[in-house]
């Protein structure tokens, strides 16, 4: 058997980007190293048959970025971003299937960050931010002047138009200021459907998404108006009523309550008819997953018919159907495990999505929408050669007795008989995320790693997150840390019950709202011997004041600083509140590059720890952002947590 080691994780490949071509006969993919050797990334675009019948072969070399295939309506020719022309600045290409070199399409100096192919017609839509004022840059660095000001000169990415005949690349000016983050033709070769925010990050204080029509023979713009939170994956269906436009968002206010789709009539002319939500405009929108207990994850737009989407049910996930004159998703067939990036043909009745099983990495599968699913892929053959952990799944109540579920995965070679066995608890993050009963090997802390080091690992899925509706995710909304943290200790105290975990010996860790969790827990309960505390919340009212999402956090933390003099509601969520009480050594760490959860948040509970006397280790990547991306930053966070917990939970074998 070939041993783990983090070199075995961090120099695999990941697919990404699954699309099916329009007839359903094949599909094409990227594939990426997992960590990044080089400044620039490296990617490969894939292609096979959806049937399995002749192997994955690799269409471009992969020397370069090659991204993001998508299918012209000749089925023999694809569509992709590539930076082989400049490295780390991408421009549209076109390859086809049968041989023969990609073809250039683009050269702006700023590059491309998305495109749609067109429906019809010789126009691309193209987005890129406007080209550099060469002149004012040598001005201001002539002058020194590099002073920042807050709304000026922002980095907004544009529409524009690319005529194939001409080469020409037109700007939409009828947005405006506006940053374009997604795009969505009508399938009739009508009007383009335009997501657009005010800046390219998420604003920090109202979000302000909202949703356009672009004639593209005009470039004519019509608002149609807001939409809810954190929108994303517009899609076109024709109903009995007209065309509607549908799209993911959060639940309002957000971030608590998880995804939605929600749904707007929109006329042959961009006239729209609202049906009710509960933000300005966005008001009127139809949420068609009410009252659901499963949680949308993907939609994918179908040309010949309604849209489809993928749900997580629980530790699994299925492909449902949207039935137009019910205004209702159907369930269509189960897909173990985890799915994700789902893709249709033009009927719908040939898709293609990421795939992950219990001891299967994630692959591309395809197959018909009725299932089952076939792997495509292969991107991780030499993981066949490892003994893993045996995962087993369970089902408990929290305290209050609501149904929970969750996984524990036993140290490599052995059973429940040889127990019981030092635990790590590896809580998701989001809140909105969950453990499927998917193959956990990565990067980040997983399962499988401590598993193969000799520690039994538990897998909780805490109300808050995504797979059980509406109401389960949005239990946390003002109240992170308290009944989750009491589900998490259920199924601790359930595996030491049964045997399983050492008492004596229990660890706990996350990423993100994982790292929150494991900052919370060490100052609720002396029980853990180790905590790692990864790029996690400590103080919520400074996530509010120095976070991307803002006042979102606000959602689960219950409130903002400004809000008066306090004593405030965030105050009695946050783990730094607590510091003083810590006796648990932890390991912090955390990218100093981090917009989502800044370092400082770290910096704020290392410094508590030290002034309390508390054990602990901080550990800052440069250049690294909430995930951290560079090889050597993911070895060492490999080695740093395991070597974490061996060092507290003691030897690892059995009993």
């Amino acid at each position: 058997m070939r041993e783990v080691t983090p070199e075995l994780i961090v120099d695999g490949a990941v697919p990404l980007h699954p699309a099916i071509s329009p007839d359903g006969r094949h599909v094409a993919w990227t594939v990426t190293p997992m960590g990044r050797a080089r400044e620039h990334p490296a990617g490969a675009i894939w292609v096979a048959a959806t049937d399995g019948g002749t192997p994955p072969r690799r269409l471009t070399s992969g020397a370069a970025y090659d991204v993001l295939p998508r299918w012209a309506e000749d089925p023999g020719l694809l569509f992709f971003l590539s930076d082989r022309t400049r490295r780390g600045t991408a421009q549209l290409h076109r390859i086809r299937l049968d041989g023969g070199a990609a073809e250039a399409l683009t050269a702006w100096e700023s590059g491309i960050s998305g495109f749609l192919p067109p429906a019809g017609g010789r126009l691309v839509a193209v987005v890129a931010a406007d080209e550099p004022d060469v002149e004012d840059e040598r001005r201001r660095a002539a002058e020194g002047d590099d002073a920042i000001v807050w709304g000026e000169r922002p980095s907004r990415a544009r529409l524009r138009l690319l005529d194939l005949a001409t080469g020409e690349l037109d700007l939409v000016a009828g947005l405006g200021d506006r940053h374009v983050a997604e795009l969505a033709q009508r399938p009739d070769g009508g009007p383009l459907a335009v997501l657009a925010r005010p800046s390219s990050g998420l604003d920090p204080v109202a979000d302000g998404s909202e949703l356009w029509l672009v004639d593209l023979e005009t470039g004519k713009a019509t608002r149609l108006g807001r939409t809810a939170p954190e929108a994303s994956s517009p899609v076109w269906w024709r109903a009995d009523d007209g065309w509607h436009l549908g799209y993911l968002a959060q639940t309002p206010p957000g971030p608590v309550g998880g995804r939605a789709v929600f749904d707007l009539i929109v006329g042959e002319a961009g006239e729209h008819r609202n049906l009710t939500l509960g933000v300005g405009e966005a008001d009127e929108h139809r949420n068609l997953t009410l009252g659901m207990d499963v949680c949308p994850t993907a939609l994918a737009q179908v040309a010949e018919g309604p849209p489809l989407a993928l749900f997580a049910e629980g530790l699994d996930s299925a492909m449902y159907r949207l039935d137009p004159r019910e205004g209702r998703f159907r369930r269509m067939s189960p897909v173990a495990g985890w799915a994700g990036a789902l893709t249709a043909s033009r009927t719908g009745e040939a898709v293609a999505a990421l795939v992950s099983t219990s001891y299967e990495p994630v692959n591309v599968h395809a197959g018909p929408l009725a299932g089952p699913l076939a792997r495509l892929s292969d991107t991780r053959p030499e993981l066949r050669e490892v003994r893993w952990g045996v995962r087993e799944r369970l089902s408990y109540r929290a305290r209050d007795g609501l149904g929970l579920d969750g996984l524990v995965i036993l140290p490599a070679g052995k059973g429940r008989e040889d127990g019981p066995f030092p635990l790590g608890t590896l809580v998701p993050g989001g809140p909105y995320a969950r453990h499927a009963d998917q193959f956990t090997l990565g990067a980040i802390p997983s399962g499988q790693w401590l598993a193969t080091a000799g520690f039994a690992v538990f897998l909780p899925n805490p109300r808050g997150g995504e797979g059980h509706g509406h109401a389960f995710a949005s239990a946390v909304a003002g109240a992170v840390g308290q009944d989750e943290w009491a589900d998490i200790v259920s199924g601790i105290d359930l595996l030491v019950a049964d045997g399983v975990a050492d008492p004596d010996r229990l660890g706990i860790g996350g990423w993100s709202h994982g790292g929150f969790m494991a900052a919370w827990a060490v100052g609720q309960t002396g029980r853990f011997k180790a905590a790692l505390m990864g790029a996690g919340i400590s103080d919520w009212g400074m996530l509010v004041a120095t976070g991307e999402a803002g006042v979102l956090e606000a959602g689960l933390g219950g409130s903002c600083g400004w809000e008066g003099p306090g004593p405030h509601p965030h105050d009695r969520v946050s783990p730094i509140s607590y510091a003083s009480r810590v006796r648990t050594p932890v390991l912090i760490l955390h990218g100093e590059d981090d917009t989502n959860v800044p370092v400082g948040q770290a910096v704020y509970f290392h410094r508590a720890l030290r002034r309390f006397g508390v054990e602990h280790e901080f550990v800052v990547y440069p250049r690294e952002g909430h995930v951290i991306r560079e090889r050597g930053h993911q070895l060492d966070v490999l080695r740093r947590t395991r070597a974490w917990f061996a060092r507290w939970l003691g030897p690892t074998g059995s009993g």
